[in-house]
């Protein structure tokens, strides 16, 4: 049952839990609205729709930042350096399959491998480094380089998306992540970045590998110089494409941290923001068939609470972040953690791949025998597991 609220909020709801697409500006009016309660249920019943069974997922993985250095300029990073900084690196080889040699021996499936905008790589260099990882660890997934990334290496080596695309994806690139969407409006996108990739072009990487047979990801980072509208704008956009090419697996959004940023003057947007921004996503989004929570910016309890505000996915149990990390982001939680948060929900937690494929239970077990064994915030304490979803 839908809580008791106004009678236009109330039809509104009513119609995208009956399965009916929404418009911009109902799903503007939800945002606008400060029933939080209602627009909850509404997400929550909209998700029961689309996944009745009674289990919620997570997975295993690892961010891992093969380099910090960009020529973009971004307010509201505090990871990035420029390429003349002395604090600037490009991860050693060997350090980076430790990396996923750790990953995997705790049972993640996947890697998500993000940097900055390297002025001087050419796309060998990149094709060189999938190979590596694949010819170590074939069975694992490299979910690897946002659409900022993937539009930059067109320039650097004045080649068409297209080539860029299907030269790394036969270097062994299998999904690519949803990073650097910020807020899909070109005017939000001038205000707070230069030098990097604008809403047609962001959109167009996605299109590109998506009609070449590949999925990814979709992202929201609001609350920082966006309006109301153009949230409703951002999700608009990526419900359009979705259309077109059905390629988005799962839609991942998150609040601005402002720490350490030249933002820092915003006002953090709080949980009862997110949380409506979110349950509004699931009853726009209606293509797309996954919605994660953000703990990892939220913490345990709104991450959790997530779960009954439209997401169907708790995320990640990312075995290292560095990029919000840099902002201030502490929120961790070990691997029995991620899923009593599930099970308290009444939920059966299950790991699952990047495909939302359920991982086999045998191998499901081992993993949290093995984190169990070697927890890596005890192991690694302040450097792993501070995270964030940069994407997913």
């Amino acid at each position: 049952m839908i809580a008791r609220t106004t009678s236009a909020i109330q039809c509104i709801l009513d119609k995208a839990i009956a399965g009916e697409r929404i418009s911009c500006q109902e799903a503007l009016s939800l945002l606008e609205s400060s029933e939080l309660s209602a627009i909850g249920q509404g997400a929550q019943a909209v998700t029961n729709r689309l996944h009745p069974e009674n289990y919620r997922t997570y997975n295993i993985d690892r961010n891992i930042n093969y380099t910090n250095i960009c020529t973009a300029v971004c307010d509201f990073c505090a990871f990035y350096r420029t390429p003349k900084s002395p604090e600037g690196y490009v991860l050693d080889r060997q350090e980076l399959l430790d990396k996923i040699r750790e990953t995997v021996e705790l049972g993640g499936n996947q890697i998500l491998m993000q940097g900055g905008l390297h002025p001087h790589f050419k796309l060998e260099w990149y094709e060189e480094l999938l190979r590596d990882i694949k010819s170590h660890f074939p069975e694992v997934n490299i979910h690897g380089f946002s659409p900022p990334e993937l539009h930059h290496f067109t320039k650097v080596n004045k080649l068409s998306i297209e080539t860029v695309l299907e030269r790394l994806k036969q270097a062994g690139l299998g999904s690519i992540p949803g990073g650097g969407a910020e807020i899909l409006v070109d005017r939000v996108r001038s205000e707070i970045t230069r030098g990097k990739v604008m809403t047609d072009d962001w959109l167009n990487v996605m299109r590109v590998w998506h009609r070449m047979g590949g999925i990814s990801t979709a992202t929201m980072m609001f609350g920082h110089a966006e309006t109301l509208a153009e949230r409703i704008e951002h999700l608009d956009r990526i419900r359009q494409l979705q259309d077109q090419t059905h390629g988005f697996t799962a839609f991942i959004c998150w609040t601005f941290q402002p720490e350490n940023t030249q933002m820092s003057q915003v006002p953090p947007s709080g949980s009862f923001e997110y949380l409506k921004t979110q349950a509004v996503a699931r009853l726009f989004l209606d293509n797309v068939p996954n919605i994660q929570s953000s703990w990892v910016t939220q913490g345990l309890k709104i991450g959790q609470l997530a779960l009954l505000f439209g997401a169907n996915d708790m995320g990640s149990l990312m075995l290292e972040e560095n990029v919000v990390a840099q902002a201030g982001t502490v929120h961790y939680l070990t691997l029995d953690q991620i899923r009593d948060a599930i099970s308290e929900l009444g939920f059966v937690p299950r790991q699952r791949d990047v495909f939302y494929k359920l991982v086999d239970e045998g191998l499901e077990q081992k993993a949290i025998e093995a984190n169990r064994i070697n927890n890596p915030i005890q192991k690694h304490s302040k450097n792993l597991v501070q995270m964030q979803i940069l994407d997913k």
